[in-house]
């Protein structure tokens, strides 16, 4: 068990968090989020997940035309009482001269883990939903099955318009065109 402290009190009982709560947050490793005030506490990030991050961010990369970088891990603040870090956005490149990104992002990507499986489908997907973010992606990092499933927006809604698994292509036209194979992400998990 591991005692937290902070430089001032709790919010009080009954009072819900705010983003200027989670400066107070300790720098553990630990990915602390908000969503309509309630504090979620996540573990860090185990090395395959980080690998399969990487992979991803490099792809991305490469194919981003002039004035847009994809980011690994940034704060995304939506409200006062709601603050998610995605695993990966795509921004606008002026973005970056800020400390959090606080306009919707292009693009949001998760790479799932058992223990966020449930939250990133549910929860994350509504509160991207509702702040606009154009693109959504959950990346399922299994070797054996890998997956990519893609939510766009439409209407104000998600639209599910893709699901491939293994060495099958996801062909993004959003936020730009770029080919996306699950199997290639997890490649780097795999023995030599």
């Amino acid at each position: 068990m591991v005692a937290m402290t902070t430089a001032e009190p709790w919010p009080a009982a009954g009072q819900l968090f705010t983003v200027d709560d989670l400066d107070r947050m300790p720098d553990d490793g630990r990915r602390y989020e908000l969503v309509d005030g309630v504090l979620i506490v996540s573990p860090a990030p185990q090395l395959p997940h980080q690998e399969v991050l990487g992979e991803l961010v490099v792809q991305l990369r490469q194919a981003s035309p002039r004035g847009l970088v994809a980011v690994p891990g940034p704060g995304v603040r939506m409200s006062v009482d709601t603050e998610l870090i995605p695993d990966l956005v795509v921004i606008r490149q002026d973005q970056l001269a800020e400390r959090w990104v606080t306009q919707p992002p292009l693009l949001a990507v998760e790479i799932q883990s058992p223990s966020t499986a449930l939250f990133d489908l549910n929860t994350k997907k509504a509160v991207y939903e509702r702040f606009s973010i154009e693109s959504y992606w959950v990346v399922v990092p299994d070797v054996d099955w890998p997956e990519l499933i893609a939510f766009e927006l439409r209407g104000g809604r998600y639209l599910h318009v893709a699901h491939v698994t293994g060495s099958k292509p996801f062909r993004a036209q959003r936020p730009f065109p770029v080919e996306v194979v699950p199997a290639r992400l997890v490649a780097g998990l795999l023995p030599g």
